[in-house]
């Protein structure tokens, strides 16, 4: 079974946790045109590879951010609570 270690909850099991997309930094929308608005909300890069995605712990409300190879689906580390603010 596949488990995630989250400071400080320690190791979870996958199934207490819920995906919240990849971590994209938003463009100011008043600068850009309605093309390049449509572009950043419609097409994302789905090219397997490693990506910095958003997860929550769903028992504690818990948002996370999390480096994951889409690829072979393998956590490679988590950041803290206080780094996913930044």
């Amino acid at each position: 079974m596949k488990q995630i270690f989250l400071n400080p909850l320690g190791v979870r099991p996958l199934s207490e946790f819920s995906y919240g997309g990849e971590v994209i930094a938003e463009p100011d929308g008043s600068t850009l045109s309605d093309t390049e608005w449509a572009d950043y909300l419609f097409n994302v890069d789905s090219a397997p590879g490693v990506k910095l995605e958003w997860w929550r712990h769903v028992p504690t409300g818990i948002w996370f951010r999390l480096r994951r190879d889409t690829f072979s689906d393998e956590f490679i580390a988590c950041e803290s609570t206080e780094a996913a603010r930044r």
